[in-house]
């Protein structure tokens, strides 16, 4: 017993949680030396989702944020959530890969590592563990806490066990769907207490409501370390507050010896950051306490509501949240944390919005069924399996094992462009966003970034940098916005009125101008709010449709090809997602025009809710058209190929 020590969330999990992962390096400049001097544990700064959404929306670099942390936090540990041989991405990576991004990390500033692996699969963290040792970090081990018919106090209490044989400094109770009761909590770590000399920390949710009370009782039971969030970004999906827990400890025991004031303090600051960029606080709904059913965590329910609003289906959370338990049960009980919480989620959201149960799985659905995550708790439903992967063979080695040493192949990949080694691991792990983000890093220089948080921010200043940064926006089809200087209308023109047009009520637009028009039409609140938010992101990626088309008066339009042929199939994109036309960057397209193409086979990829998922031909017959550009954005019912049927 003694004082317990508490893990600052608020840099990372916190605002993944509530915030889609949204604060910037900038937000958090001005509080990092105040955090530095609270007298916490760790701050968990880096790891998750930061990585991804800062190359992805926040055109950042994730290594760089990351000095800048170390650069002003020089007192306090700088903590990390790695996801295992999927490191900070959504499937596994080769050794090579692991053990270097490992070594970056802890140079660049790391101080913990806490792995973990969805499944409890301990082979899947035999690498980067080691990895972690060798650099002389603290490794934090977590053992993955869920409720399903196979997941006993036993399953945890050994898990923790064979960690502790593989090395682990420390044991982390990974509660992420704030499942853990407040009794079953003091149960669980007193028995790992009594098992374990090693120090236990407890991670958990506060979506059902359970949090504060799990909390108290882990700390009755001799937890060492808790996490907590401040107060802007607590509650709902988030960490409990840390003020009502410094208070609640306050003159006993267990007293943290924190600063209420200072805490308020900075607390002030990110609520200032949530007013001004308009991000909710966090609360819990009737579907969030509905957690106890459906076990979806924090994070991937803040998740599901954005990808079903891009989706255009937000009116069907319910249905998804009433699929996940089917398709967790379907898959072996996996525990819903990063990356299996995608792979089950992304099959329920599919599951409805095709109507039809695994009629389109995604690659990693089909990976995780062959084995390539690892061993699922319980095993997966045959008829489920058939359906999948068909009469394709399960793997059981360690699935690292099955994966080719990757860092000299992506360095002559990436090339030039890579301006360092921590490129090429960003290149790794998210090879089409990299290549965007280094393309966009080469084409903004120095220049800094402007936050812009709401439309009153949108200025002559802020139109000037989005002109510079955006050489033109997303257009559907094969045709493009003529460049400045042709005599149609030029791009800064439509900038411009695509800005006024986001500002007015009005919901769609059609210009005439010469031989050119331009129609717009307006998408989903939330789509224009991330582009007004992200000024990086073309203005007109804020709308549905964005459609010119231009006219040849010497000459009479021509049908387009395929057009009066009955035999022609439309394939359209069953979702809102990124076209790409290969499966890697180096790789050949999966077809061209003219190729002749079997029923069932691959003709693209659509990059969506962070996975990739296959397009495939219902029809055997000739592509007779290519619709859309290679890493072009796609809307729901978007025509992608014209196919002549045999």
């Amino acid at each position: 017993m003694g004082r317990i020590k508490i893990t600052d969330t608020s840099l990372r999990d916190a605002h993944q949680s509530l915030w889609a992962t949204r604060m910037t390096t900038d937000d958090m400049l001005p509080v990092l030396e105040d955090l530095d001097n609270i007298g916490y544990y760790s701050l968990e700064v880096w790891g998750g989702a930061t990585f991804d959404v800062c190359i992805r929306y926040l055109h950042e670099d994730p290594w760089e944020r990351l000095k800048i942390i170390r650069e002003h936090v020089k007192k306090t540990k700088l903590q990390m959530l790695l996801r295992g041989q999927s490191l900070v991405g959504y499937s596994h990576y080769p050794d090579d890969a692991v053990i270097r991004f490992v070594e970056e990390a802890a140079e660049s500033g790391i101080d913990i590592f806490r792995v973990f692996d969805a499944l409890n699969d301990i082979r899947n963290l035999e690498t980067c563990m080691k990895a972690i040792k060798k650099t002389g970090k603290h490794i934090q081990a977590c053992v993955v806490y869920t409720i399903s018919p196979v997941h006993s106090m036993q399953h945890f209490v050994d898990t923790a066990l064979r960690l502790k044989d593989m090395g682990a400094d420390s044991i982390c109770i990974k509660d992420m769907a704030g499942l853990l009761a407040p009794y079953t909590s003091y149960e669980l770590v007193k028995a790992f207490k009594e098992h374990l000399d090693l120090p236990i920390q407890l991670h958990t949710h506060y979506i059902g409501g359970l949090a504060i009370a799990t909390l108290l009782k882990a700390v009755e039971a001799g937890v060492d370390v808790i996490d907590t969030a401040s107060g802007p970004m607590a509650f709902g999906s988030s960490q409990p507050p840390v003020e009502t827990i410094v208070r609640a400890l306050q003159e006993t025991e267990w007293d943290t010896g924190l600063d209420l004031h200072q805490l308020f303090e900075i607390a002030t600051h990110f609520e200032q950051i949530r007013k001004h960029k308009g991000f909710e606080r966090g609360v819990t709904r009737i579907t969030d306490m509905k957690v106890f059913e459906h076990q979806v965590p924090g994070g991937m329910i803040s998740n599901l509501y954005s990808q079903l609003e891009e989706q255009k289906a937000s009116d069907r959370i319910d249905e998804v949240l009433e699929e996940i338990p089917k398709v967790r049960e379907d898959l072996g009980y996996p525990p819903l944390v990063t990356p299996t919480s995608q792979v089950v989620g992304i099959q329920a959201v599919l599951n409805v919005l095709t109507g039809e149960r695994y009629k389109m799985c995604p690659g990693e659905v089909k990976d995780y069924v062959k084995g390539l995550y690892g061993k699922p708790p319980a095993p997966i439903k045959e008829e489920i399996r058939k359906k999948i992967i068909g009469d394709e063979e399960v793997m059981n080695v360690r699935p690292a094992d099955l994966l080719e040493p990757v860092w000299e192949k992506a360095k002559k990949e990436v090339g030039e462009i890579a301006e360092s080694d921590r490129d090429v691991l960003t290149y790794i792990l998210f090879p089409q966003v990299a290549l965007k983000f280094f393309e966009y890093r080469k084409s903004r220089g120095t220049e800094d970034i402007p936050q812009i948080s709401s439309k009153d921010e949108v200025g002559e200043e802020f139109k000037e940098k989005e002109n510079k940064a955006v050489k033109q926006p997303v257009v559907k089809g094969k045709k493009r916005l003529p460049r400045r200087g042709d005599d149609e209308m030029n791009i800064d023109e439509i900038r411009e009125l695509i800005l006024l047009f986001d500002q007015t009520d009005i919901s769609e637009l059609e210009i005439q101008k010469d031989d050119c028009k331009l129609s717009l039409r307006k998408a989903g609140q939330e789509r224009k709010k991330e582009a007004l938010v992200n000024p990086v992101l073309p203005a007109a990626e804020a709308l549905t449709d964005v459609k010119t088309s231009f006219s040849d008066n010497s000459e009479e339009e021509k049908p387009a090809r395929g057009e009066n042929n009955e035999n022609v199939v439309e394939v359209t994109s069953p979702m809102v997602a990124t076209f790409y036309r290969a499966p890697s960057p180096d790789s050949p397209p999966f077809v061209e025009i003219g190729d002749h193409v079997e029923a069932g086979q691959t003709l693209c990829i659509l990059e969506a809710m962070k996975l990739m998922n296959e397009i495939k031909s219902e029809v055997s017959g000739t592509v007779i058209d290519i619709l859309v550009e290679n890493a072009e954005a796609v809307e729901y019912g978007q025509v992608l190929f014209l196919i002549e049927e045999d």
